[in-house]
C-alpha cells in the first residue's frame, strides 16, 4: 500500500525531466540561430527570397516562418520588418499579427507543457499568492506587460510557467501587441513603398510623416501605460 509519498516524488521527477527538456530546447534554439550557419539564412534578403518565391502561398509561408521563428528566438523585429517590406503596411500588419499570435501561442504551449509542473513544485507559500493573482488577473497582467514592451519571446515561454489561463493569455497578447505591430509595420511598409516606387518626393507626403509620427509615439507608449497604471 502506498504511503502517499511515491506519487508526489514521481510527479516532481517527471516535472524536472520536462523542465530539463525545455531548457535544452531553448539553449539549442539560441545556439542554432546565433552560432551556426543557419544564422546566414535568417537575413531579410534570404527570407524575403523564399517568401516571395512562394507566390500565392507567400502569406501562409511567411506566417509559418513567423510562428517557428518566435519559438526559435528569432528577433521579432526582423520578422515584422520582413512582413511589412514584402506585403506592405496593411496586409503586412495582418500577416505579422497572425504570425505573432500563432508563434506566441505555440511558445506558451511549449512552456506550459514542459515547464509548468516543475515551476509549480518550486513555488512556496510566498510566491503562490502571486501565481494565484496572475491566474485571477491574467488578461490584465498580460495586456499590461505587452503594452510596456516586455521582451516578447521570453514572456511567451515564461507565461506558460504561470497559472494564467490560455484564453486570458491569448486575449491579452492579441490586444496588447495590436497597436505596436500596426505602428511598426505601417512605418516600415510606407518607407518600403517610397523606396520601391523611386519617387523620393513622396518622402514629404502626409502618409510618410504620419508613419514617422506613429513610430516616434510608439516609444512613449510604455511610459503612458505605466503612468495610467500608477494613477489608478
Amino acid at each position: 500500500m502506498s504511503d502517499g509519498t511515491v506519487e508526489p516524488t514521481e510527479n516532481r521527477t517527471r516535472g524536472a525531466l520536462k523542465a530539463i527538456v525545455l531548457v535544452a530546447f531553448i539553449l539549442a534554439a539560441i545556439y542554432v540561430i546565433r552560432f551556426t550557419p543557419a544564422r546566414e539564412l535568417l537575413t531579410p534578403e534570404v527570407l524575403g527570397h523564399y517568401v516571395e518565391a512562394a507566390g500565392f502561398w507567400a502569406p501562409l509561408i511567411f506566417m509559418l516562418f513567423y510562428t517557428a521563428g518566435i519559438c526559435l528566438f528569432v528577433p521579432g523585429t526582423l520578422l515584422t520588418a520582413l512582413g511589412a517590406a514584402i506585403f506592405g503596411p496593411y496586409w503586412g500588419f495582418v500577416y505579422v499579427w497572425i504570425g505573432a499570435m500563432a508563434g506566441s501561442s505555440a511558445a506558451f504551449w511549449i512552456g506550459r507543457t514542459l515547464g509548468r509542473d516543475f515551476a509549480a513544485s518550486l513555488i512556496g507559500d510566498r510566491l503562490r499568492k502571486y501565481d494565484d493573482a496572475i491566474e485571477r488577473n491574467g488578461f490584465a497582467t498580460v495586456l499590461y506587460l505587452r503594452l510596456v514592451y516586455f521582451p516578447f519571446t521570453p514572456m511567451n515561454f515564461g507565461m506558460g510557467l504561470t497559472k494564467v489561463r490560455f484564453r486570458d493569455y491569448v486575449a491579452g497578447t492579441g490586444l496588447g501587441i495590436l497597436v505596436g505591430t500596426f505602428i511598426f509595420t505601417f512605418f516600415i511598409g510606407t518607407l518600403k513603398e517610397v523606396w520601391a516606387g523611386g519617387d523620393w518626393s513622396r518622402l514629404f507626403s502626409f502618409k510618410v510623416f504620419f508613419s514617422i509620427g506613429l513610430f516616434v509615439f510608439s516609444f512613449f507608449i510604455p511610459k503612458i501605460v505605466k503612468k495610467i497604471r500608477k494613477e489608478e
